[in-house]
This record gives structure tokens, C-alpha cells and sequence, in this order.
């Protein structure tokens, strides 16, 4: 199975990456994904499903323990292909 995982976390900064908006990145960054991308206001990634799985669990940990406020996440299953 696949799954894609949509997040972001809070409180914002404009001027500068918080702490815990760093630390997201680096946990998808060392995560074995498929697909990142990082932005300003969301992130997503894609890849198979404990990949994804074993990386939203360290995003939370990290996240969280680095001042996040809060972390919106969604996961949606990805049609594979031939499906």
C-alpha cells in the first residue's frame, strides 16, 4: 500500500523556520520516500505505507518536543499503478 501524508505545523513564523518546521523537514529529508516537498505553509510526502507511517510518527515526536503547538495531518491511501 502507499500512502501520501499532508501536514503542517504550528505556530508560523514569516521571518524565520521555527524549530519544529526544521526538524519536519530533516525527519522527511532522512525518511526512505518516494516523494517530498516542503513548503511554507505545507508539507507532503509519498511512499510505501510503513515508510510513511514510520515517518509521521518521528515527524510528531520531534515536532512536538521542538515547540510545536500543533500538527494538522491528513494520510490518504495512492491508487498504485494497474490498479
Amino acid at each position: 500500500m502507499r500512502l501520501r501524508v499532508e501536514f503542517t505545523t504550528e505556530p508560523f513564523d514569516l521571518d524565520e523556520a521555527p524549530a519544529h518546521a526544521v526538524v519536519a523537514r530533516e525527519v522527511l529529508e532522512a525518511a526512505v520516500l518516494d516523494a517530498v516537498d516542503v513548503g511554507p505553509f505545507g508539507n507532503t510526502a509519498e511512499g510505501g505505507a510503513d515508510e510513511v507511517l514510520g515517518a509521521v510518527d518521528a515527524l510528531l515526536r520531534r515536532a512536538l518536543t521542538a515547540g510545536a503547538t500543533r500538527v494538522s495531518l491528513q494520510v490518504n491511501v495512492v491508487e498504485e499503478d494497474g490498479r
